[in-house]
């Protein structure tokens, strides 16, 4: 490993949730200008949910430095109770600063629609041919592949895994208070200065002084109240269904033969499922929402509505929904296509869950490392044995159901049409 290089002065950058980002070394602030970094300043953090809290649009770009700062912060708080060599140092704040560089427009939902994982595409950038790459080599050789790994949660040290992918990591504390930062919330509002100051490292993981548990209860409940009243709102969630039928469409178009009035070059590397990681990068929320502009005025009627409800904020409209009814859903997409209006792109139902804490569950698909608490004997104990707040929501996964229609669409059909569909909505709506 080379000896990585100092600037020559210290770099900061402004930020309104830590104040200051800290950046000493030439690595870090050579990694935030390259390309493929940069490129997050055009992908929103928080994907749709712009046009629920119009202050939420904040970018991958500055969530990725503040996931940095708080590692930095960590390292710092370790110093002397923990031997990391300089190396396995970089490799937390490079990893920190790098987890979301994978990411494509408008988060999960594109990932939805043409079914690919962005953990995979942040292995392609630190491993392929990129810049980051190439900066990262200069640490060493295999320098890269130890950073995806911990990306990808299976490097061996853990404890460096769990820094960045855990219950309480670096990624979720940013996110948390920079999303209800910007979206104008108290919801994920907790105090990171107290549960960093009674942080240790232990093993394979870390572990919280018990006299600093009421912080850590906080953020668990800050997590819990962002996913329901945040990261799952309902008109988020009706912006989300319009983006992904708005790919779908486009795509079946594509699929039929149908000629676009402009080619959507930036797009058919994703039609053809043949994408290169040069295709990959040129695609942002500024190209997403080019063609946006272009296809609300292409001919074919359902891609054009569903582009201008989507720029213009003309939301579906959703009631509650009963999975188990599958029958009523059955029943009113054949009422919705019997009056003109193609239910495979206006009625959709979405589910959504979480699992705010949970302690470890031997054989489970996805074990949770559960959080440990010291005691001043030096004895570790579970989180949710001690708290009865964390106890009363640990392993209960929460659901909801929502079905999503086009509201006005059904004020411009018959009255005897429109009535019945508005009835069987109204019969699951009191179920």
């Amino acid at each position: 490993m080379q000896e990585p290089q100092l600037l020559s002065e210290e770099k900061v950058f402004k930020d309104p949730v830590h104040r200051y980002v800290h950046v000493r070394e030439k690595l870090i602030w050579d990694l935030i200008n390259a390309r493929e970094f940069q490129r997050l300043r055009r992908i929103r953090q928080l994907g749709t949910s712009y046009l629920t809290f119009h202050g939420g649009e904040h970018s991958r770009f500055n969530h990725s430095l503040g996931v940095y700062e708080i590692m930095r912060r960590i390292l710092e708080t370790f110093e002397g109770r923990v031997q990391l060599s300089r190396e396995e140092k970089l490799l937390c704040l490079c990893a920190a600063l790098l987890h979301d560089v994978g990411h494509g427009p408008f988060s999960h939902t594109f990932e939805k629609v043409f079914r690919f994982d962005h953990e995979e595409w942040t292995r392609k950038i630190l491993t392929g041919d990129t810049e980051i790459n190439r900066i990262l080599r200069s640490v060493g050789e295999h320098f890269p592949q130890k950073v995806a790994e911990v990306v990808g949660k299976t490097y061996e040290n853990k404890l460096i895994v769990s820094l960045i992918s855990s219950q309480i990591d670096a990624d979720r504390m940013d996110y948390l208070l920079r999303d209800a930062y910007y979206t104008g919330v108290n919801y994920g509002n907790f105090d990171i200065e107290r549960i960093l100051r009674v942080m240790r490292p232990h093993e394979d993981g870390v572990v919280f002084k018990f006299s600093g548990m009421h912080a850590v209860e906080d953020y668990i409940m800050s997590r819990y109240q962002m996913y329901w009243q945040v990261y799952f709102h309902p008109v988020t969630r009706s912006a989300e269904v319009i983006l992904c039928k708005i790919f779908q469409r486009a795509r079946q178009l594509y699929d039929s033969g149908y000629i676009f009035e402009q080619e959507p070059r930036h797009y058919l590397p994703f039609f053809r499922g043949e994408i290169t990681l040069a295709d990959y990068l040129m695609l942002d929320e500024n190209v997403a929402f080019y063609y946006m502009g272009q296809w609300r005025m292409e001919k074919d009627p359902i891609l054009s509505d569903l582009c201008a409800r989507f720029m213009d904020r003309n939301l579906f409209q959703y009631v509650e929904y009963n999975p188990r009814d599958f029958i009523n859903l059955e029943e009113i997409k054949k009422l919705f296509l019997e009056a003109g209006i193609d239910p495979a792109y206006y009625v959709e139902v979405d589910s959504t869950s979480d699992l705010p804490y949970d302690f470890y569950r031997p054989g489970e698909e996805q074990e949770r490392i559960p959080i440990m608490l010291r005691m001043s004997s030096g004895e570790l104990i579970e989180l949710s044995r001690k708290s009865e707040i964390v106890q009363a929501i640990s392993g209960k996964r929460r659901f909801d159901h929502k079905l999503y229609f086009p509201y006005d669409k059904l004020m411009s059909l018959p009255e005897d049409a429109a009535g019945l569909i508005r009835e069987r909505l109204g019969v699951m709506e009191d179920a």
